[in-house]
């Protein structure tokens, strides 16, 4: 085990398995409706334990949970103005990590080493993202955040004991539908899965001309055809686009914080062209459910980490998405998380 002040991230990166497209990436950790002035939570990411906390001037911060005292966790910690005190000496920490007082030795005036890693925080889509690496890219895009047609509903968060690439793989997955969702998205009657376009630009991977013919396809009791269009625009960021007939249209947009190479967590932003908000409530209880459903196979995935040696487990023709997907990573040099 690597000693340093990183812990695992450190270790992680050490052994090479951490890589700068995953590190560099955003991560959604917490709702911003859910951090009021004051607040402190904890999240975990790629490994790395994190604190969250918020300022009584509505300001969110996000460093590593570890005081650099003793090393407790400041997450257990309390807001006091726009400064976080350590619960175990009350060591005060300014919005830099800086610490600025030591109530033991009220004259005494802290070492520069005495400050907590922080890290980049965005605020889109009302999340707070956060990145872990030096060199950030951009927070991929929600085509249907600004459309005024389209309400928006967030589902989640859905933690999952698998692996972060095996939660966005079942969401861009087809063949599941007729036997994890039936009589919902799917039915038994009608497995078959047709083909499909693929392509894989400097945008991603996206999958195309996908009809399926479902029994409740948007939560209205209806069944009809409906045609889905793909895409994976990061490694844990994918969506997708479903339509009916009619021009009814629901999209998700689905990010996924990978909280070990074995675990992470799910946040799904819907936006529906054919409800009022009155009605996100019940759009919210749908994908709920349909989670729920795909729950445990996610988790009885063995391995829980993603193969991209392709002989390692066998494809079909409706798998060539996933194929897609998985080549994907492996292009851009992603092995953590993966076999």
């Amino acid at each position: 085990m690597v000693e340093t002040k990183w812990g695992q991230q450190a270790e992680a990166l050490a052994q090479g398995r951490l890589d700068a497209v995953i590190l560099n990436d955003w991560y959604a950790i917490a709702s911003l409706a859910a951090l009021s002035p004051g607040t402190v939570q904890s999240a975990r990411v790629l490994d790395q334990d994190l604190v969250i906390w918020c300022g009584q001037d509505g300001t969110v911060q996000v460093w590593a949970d570890r005081c650099p005292h003793r090393s407790v966790r400041l997450s257990r910690g309390k807001v006091v103005a726009n400064t976080l005190v350590c619960p175990y000496h009350g060591m005060v920490y300014d919005t830099t990590g800086q610490c600025i007082q030591v109530p033991a030795h009220p004259d005494y005036v802290p070492p520069k080493q005495a400050c907590v890693r922080s890290y980049p925080v965005q605020v889109q889509y009302g999340l707070v993202f956060v990145c872990l690496g030096d060199d950030p890219s951009a927070i991929a895009p929600f085509p249907e955040w600004t459309d005024d047609q389209f309400v928006k509903a967030l589902a989640g968060p859905y933690p999952c004991q698998t692996g972060g690439y095996r939660a966005i793989e079942n969401f861009l997955d087809l063949a599941h539908f007729a036997h994890l969702h039936t009589g919902i998205l799917g039915d038994l009657e009608f497995p078959q899965v047709g083909d499909y376009a693929v392509t894989t630009d400097d945008r991603g991977v996206h999958f195309d001309d996908i009809h399926i013919w479902q029994p409740d396809p948007m939560n209205t009791g209806q069944g009809g055809f409906v045609t889905y269009a793909y895409s994976a625009f990061r490694p844990l960021t994918a969506y997708f686009r479903k339509t009916t007939p009619d021009g009814d249209c629901l999209t998700i947009w689905y990010v996924v914080t990978p909280v070990s190479e074995a675990e992470c967590i799910g946040w799904m932003w819907m936006a529906l062209n054919f409800i009022d908000a009155s009605q996100t409530d019940d759009a919210i209880a749908f994908q709920d459910k349909v989670f729920e459903q795909d729950r445990d196979s996610l988790e009885s995935h063995n391995p829980k980490r993603l193969p991209l040696d392709l002989t390692t487990e066998f494809h079909v023709p409706c798998d060539r998405g996933s194929l897609a997907y998985r080549q994907w990573l492996k292009q851009l040099g992603v092995t953590y998380g993966t076999l």
